[in-house]
């Protein structure tokens, strides 16, 4: 009897003891109040240093957002900006080259210079032209492809009229609504030819290209070089003759200078002018020693009052400061070139040179 009741009374207090430890270790995992507090402090200053951080960051002045630009699809801007001020300030050279040539050959003032250069499309360019006009398909191997001259008829007949040996005066010359003929394109093609010279000039530093004419034309939507679509370069010079002003436009599709691009983007498109070559020297040569000069030989000076140079009667003697030993001084344009005697010659008058004068030498 003793046996068994001993039994369950083990097993309780076994019972007992594992509940005793369970109830421990809960209570070791709850917190008291002094760890709540500090938990709570901690985590209101960490919400706060948060609020300050974002009202801080909110208070910054934010940088201004770029303003959106259109972008057209049909007109996509392949040429940089770099690049179209390159291609322009090559051209600016030639405006300036072409203008110096026409007005030796006019015998007058020619102002040409840059209005604008921008990228369009081929389609638009041969809608902002006239008709008809004069219009010129030209090539510069070895340039792929072709390019496009234009000159308006407000300053062609102009230029024709002076060329033919019009005044210079060209407020009154008539302007026809027609189409060039062949004699107005035989007096154009001479200044094409010295445009195109110029030009090949200008873009030597780029591509060692020779500007030609391929053909001509009146009505410029007959022709087509391109795509309509294909962008342009479209370059836009002011010719100015007395009261007369026109347009010359060249365009320059985007395939015909790809290839050359990458080069203006660096400084090696600044126009240099070629050196010249021997027929141009002695082309030089043989103009300056045909040119004549004025030669002028002083006797002497002196100085003399008013009332002797109002009493001077024919036959009177003016004695002179320089000495009848002395050389006399020969000037070309107002400088001292030679010293001589003078002398007679078959009839006339004459001087012997004898020296070169020094260039502080007194008469």
């Amino acid at each position: 009897m003793s046996r068994d009741s001993d039994k369950p009374c083990g097993a309780g207090r076994r019972r007992t003891a594992r509940r005793r430890d369970r109830l421990e270790r809960h209570v070791s995992e709850v917190l008291d109040q002094n760890e709540i507090d500090a938990l709570l402090a901690s985590v209101q200053s960490e919400v706060g240093g948060q609020a300050a951080t974002a009202t801080a960051a909110a208070a910054a002045p934010r940088p201004p957002r770029p303003e959106p630009q259109a972008y057209d699809f049909k007109r996509p801007e392949r040429v940089s900006k770099d690049q179209i001020r390159a291609i322009a300030s090559i051209h600016e050279v030639f405006a300036r080259n072409f203008g110096a040539s026409l007005s030796g050959v006019l015998r007058t003032i020619i102002d040409v210079r840059v209005v604008g250069v921008e990228q369009l499309t081929y389609h638009e360019f041969i809608h902002s032209l006239p008709n008809p006009t004069c219009f010129a398909i030209l090539q510069a191997p070895p340039l792929e492809g072709q390019m496009c001259l234009e000159l308006s008829p407000l300053i062609v007949y102009p230029l024709i009229d002076r060329l033919l040996g019009g005044p210079s005066n060209t407020a009154n010359v008539y302007i026809p609504q027609r189409p060039l003929t062949s004699i107005e394109w035989q007096v154009v093609h001479r200044i094409l030819e010295r445009a195109l010279t110029n030009l090949s000039g200008v873009w030597h530093n780029l591509v060692e290209a020779q500007f030609r004419v391929l053909d001509t034309e009146t009505n410029p939507h007959l022709v087509h070089i391109v795509a309509p679509t294909e962008v342009v370069v479209f370059i836009t010079f002011e010719i100015r003759l007395g009261q007369s002003a026109g347009t010359m436009c060249l365009c320059i599709p985007f395939n015909t200078i790809e290839s050359i691009l990458s080069r203006l983007t660096s400084q090696s498109w600044f126009y240099k002018p070629k050196p010249p070559s021997d027929v141009q020297r002695q082309r030089v040569e043989r103009n300056l020693l045909r040119t004549a000069v004025g030669l002028t030989a002083f006797l002497g000076r002196t100085r003399i009052r008013l009332s002797e140079l109002r009493g001077l009667r024919p036959g009177d003697v003016i004695p002179l400061e320089k000495r009848t030993s002395q050389d006399l001084l020969v000037q070309v344009r107002g400088r001292n070139k030679f010293a001589g005697q003078a002398g007679q010659l078959r009839g006339q008058r004459a001087i012997r040179v004898v020296r070169s004068a020094a260039p502080d030498e007194p008469l």
